[in-house]
């Protein structure tokens, strides 16, 4: 389509175009960055507006794990991979509850959306496929990274119990990379649901186990060799166990192969959620 000039004392007249624009093309030619971000900050706003059921609450419930379990061993004091029980749990429980809370987050956004019929505001605004995505999964991440905060701050001064951390990297990469996979979990899960009960099927009956049986209370070492085959097969398990090796300096799989494996899976998680994104499935009528 070709825009001319118009002159005042004519017909129009041919003159140099002065917006070419092909049919088709689109008019942000790189990422919508300030679209990005609002979408992001909306995310963010709606979980925030109820902190205490969204960061507060997740992180009081994982601390009373550890309450119990130390309360329950009483003057036993267990060592698994060379740490007090205590220790070994208390990072497993960080990253069990960033994970449970991504999901969390992701798997309400365009479910709610679907069933109060704002759906459009997803669908309509000048943001691609790409950018809807890495917005919604971003604020998941970001909800994690907050509830594994503050579930840190309360065990670090809970007495009895360790969690100092000794290798940072390991921390920030496990925890981006576990939050990262529910989250895209929970974008797919939203978009599958039609029902907050289909949320709750995914998030109890897949979410919730897989986290409590990959090591979380327990090494895997100590398994017959069935159940540590099943184990090294659930991606959770690689997660916190190299979560784990961030603050105790060990681990029960090698943590650049777990590091590698949970890299490669969120990017198969991440291009199924783009083709489901834009295939608009169960989105568009």
């Amino acid at each position: 389509m070709t825009i001319h000039q118009k002159s005042d004392n004519g017909p129009d007249r041919d003159a140099n175009p002065v917006v070419q624009l092909p049919d088709g093309e689109r008019h942000i030619r790189n990422v919508n960055w300030i679209g990005l971000q609002t979408l992001y900050m909306k995310e963010v706003r709606r979980f925030f507006k109820v902190q205490m059921q969204t960061v507060w609450a997740p992180a009081i419930t994982t601390l009373l794990y550890l309450i119990i379990f130390t309360v329950a061993l009483g003057s036993v004091k267990p060592q698994v991979l060379g740490v007090p029980f205590a220790d070994f749990i208390a990072p497993g429980l960080i990253i069990m509850g960033m994970m449970q809370n991504a999901f969390a987050n992701s798997s309400f956004s365009l479910l709610v959306g679907k069933m109060q019929g704002t759906i459009v505001d997803y669908l309509m605004p000048p943001l691609s496929n790409a950018e809807v995505l890495a917005a919604l999964t971003f604020a998941a991440v970001t909800r994690a990274f907050l509830v594994g905060g503050t579930i840190w701050l309360a065990m670090a001064i809970w007495p009895g119990v360790n969690v100092t951390p000794a290798h940072m990297w390991a921390i920030l990469w496990f925890g981006l990379m576990g939050s990262m996979m529910l989250a895209l979990i929970g974008v797919m899960t939203s978009i599958w649901a039609e029902k907050f009960d289909h949320a709750a099927v995914v998030s109890n009956f897949v979410v919730a186990p897989a986290a409590l049986l990959s090591g979380t209370f327990y090494s895997v070492d100590k398994l017959a060799p069935t159940f540590q085959a099943i184990s090294h097969a659930n991606p959770f398990f690689y997660a916190i166990s190299g979560f784990r090796y961030g603050f105790i300096g060990a681990a029960d799989s090698p943590v650049l192969f777990g590091a590698i494996v949970l890299l490669a899976l969120n990017i198969v998680l991440a291009t199924i959620c783009y083709l489901l994104l834009r295939s608009g499935w169960k989105l568009r009528s």
